[in-house]
Parts: structure tokens; C-alpha cells; sequence
């Protein structure tokens, strides 16, 4: 990865993470374990893990409903000419320490 794309990616991730804890109630925990931001930087992927694993589906929902404020919010935050279309989904490679 570029290190402007890197930059830029780790950026997305602390946002996003900033944007959920403040809009999402307290019913599940989300964490935000990356972002993946396209060559051309014009769509990023934010993936998140979400405890307990039965409100997985009702809170991914929650985060795609919240893609058009999460633009806003990070248009406000990050100097770019063109904000990237974001869009979440799980992490399938998510790392489990137990």
C-alpha cells in the first residue's frame, strides 16, 4: 500500500471509530479493526467485529444506515478534494486471542 493510502486508511479507521462510539447505543460493542481505501481513493471499506456475535447482522445494519452522516462527518475532519464512498462490513479475518 501507498503511504498516502496507508495514511489515509488508518485515518478512516480512527474516524469511524470516533463516529460509532457517539452514534451507536450501548447494546453490542463495535470496534473498528480496519479500513481498505481503493488505489484511485475513491471508495473505502471500513471493516468491523462486533460482540456479542447474535447482534452482528442488526448492528451492520445500523453502521450502512449511518454511511451518508459518516461522509458528513468525516468531510468536516479530513482535507481531501473528493471524500471517498464508504461502506462497512464484517471482518471475516478477524484475529480471536483467547
Amino acid at each position: 500500500m501507498l503511504v498516502r493510502t496507508e495514511k489515509i486508511s488508518r485515518l478512516i479507521k480512527k474516524l469511524a471509530a470516533e463516529f460509532l462510539s457517539k452514534e451507536a447505543d450501548r447494546t453490542s460493542i463495535i470496534t473498528i479493526t480496519r479500513a481498505n481505501i481503493s488505489k484511485d481513493l475513491k471508495n473505502a471499506t471500513i471493516y468491523l467485529t462486533i460482540y456479542p456475535q447474535a447482534s452482528e447482522k442488526s448492528a451492520l445494519n445500523f453502521a450502512k444506515r449511518k454511511r451518508t452522516e459518516f461522509k458528513k462527518y468525516a468531510r468536516k475532519k479530513i482535507r481531501m478534494k473528493r471524500i471517498p464512498s464508504f461502506d462497512f462490513d464484517i471482518d471475516t479475518e478477524k484475529n480471536i486471542i483467547y
